[in-house]
């Protein structure tokens, strides 16, 4: 469940950090569970439907390449439909949920037959409307990425999902890699929550480090998704925009920790404070001697910690004008009962 007071749903996307391999993918679906993520995530793509013949065939010279052209690459990177099966059957066993990004129409078509838990839709696919509809048709639960959208898209893909499918969250995310503090805008979470209030919001971050993703909590984020790798220093234009495994173990203590402290927003004094209360805490006491049958006035009466205690500070003015049924001497403690007419009944 996702959403409400549910715990904040952790995504370690492996993307493809996995080199290609079958078996490093493995050990990091294994390393998401162990770190304590909820989802291990890949990027699922028929690479004739999501790119047109030229864009396969040409040149790919960057330093990440695993190939002569860019389809070379890609088809280096991607799993066939065997091998996604088999990962689908390791995270059942490892006890984690497993799902991708369909990059493409047909993409989400083998993620429906496989019946992933949720289908994910990258920020380059967000404002893609025909896909956006289909995809929600199919009554999955979805998440949503907003990368390089503007609001007035996100209203639009809010209203496109929404009338199909009402099960879906929508993710703030700045799509560079890796992305500086200036640029990644949590205050679309607030945003976002005021637009859209009746669907989960989340964040899925590319930055150096914990803080921002841990911020975007405090701020309500249900959702957070972040880059995983085994190694920051392996080929591929994601990892540097990774969490090695420490860092994702830290991000899910740190969520946790911050998920304890939000509380209930009802402001009163808790269990845990009454020993200092008990310590530190105030009673009004007498100013000087004050003789029984006395009325009440403010400057005969001071604050002080004191034993026993007596009427509580904020009370303070609900005893003046008030007469005091006994003798009550000089820095002694005013309590309840030498108040004439004191109670709770006089409490607002």
């Amino acid at each position: 469940m996702i959403g409400g007071s549910n715990p904040c749903f952790i995504i370690a996307e492996i993307g493809q950090n996995h080199q290609g391999d079958i078996e490093i993918a493995k050990k990091m679906i294994r390393m998401a569970k162990d770190c304590g993520a909820d989802c291990a995530k890949f990027q699922k793509s028929e690479l004739e439907d999501r790119f047109n013949r030229q864009a396969l065939d040409r040149p790919y010279t960057s330093k990440h390449s695993w190939g002569k052209t860019y389809g070379e690459h890609k088809r280096h990177l991607e799993f066939s439909h065997k091998q996604y099966r088999e990962l689908q059957k390791y995270a059942e066993e490892v006890g984690i949920f497993l799902t991708a990004s369909g990059m493409d129409e047909m993409a989400v078509e083998f993620l429906h037959e496989i019946n992933v838990p949720f289908f994910k839709v990258a920020s380059c696919d967000t404002n893609n409307f025909p896909y956006l509809e289909k995809t929600a048709k199919k009554g999955r639960p979805m998440v949503v990425s907003s990368g390089m959208q503007s609001m007035e898209t996100m209203r639009r893909v809010y209203q496109t999902v929404k009338k199909h499918n009402q099960n879906f969250c929508i993710l703030q995310c700045t799509s560079a890699y890796p992305l500086e503090a200036e640029d990644v805008n949590l205050h679309v979470i607030t945003e976002y929550q005021k637009e859209f209030p009746d669907i989960p919001i989340g964040y899925s971050g590319h930055e150096t480090g914990i803080y921002i993703s841990v911020a975007a909590v405090a701020l309500g984020a249900k959702v957070v998704e972040r880059h995983v790798t085994l190694d920051k220093s392996w080929k591929g234009s994601d990892h540097e925009a990774s969490l090695e495994p420490a860092e994702l173990a830290e991000l899910v203590r740190a969520i946790r920790t911050v998920e304890r402290a939000l509380g209930t927003g009802i402001k009163q004094m808790l269990p845990c404070e009454k020993v200092c209360h008990d310590k530190l805490g105030k009673s009004v006491v007498a100013k000087k001697a004050i003789p029984r049958g006395t009325v009440i006035s403010l400057d005969m009466l001071d604050v002080k910690v004191a034993e026993p205690r007596g009427v509580a500070p904020e009370d303070i003015f609900q005893l003046v004008g008030k007469k005091v049924t006994a003798d009550v001497e000089e820095d002694e403690s005013i309590t309840e009962d030498v108040v004439d007419s004191y109670g709770k009944k006089d409490k607002s």
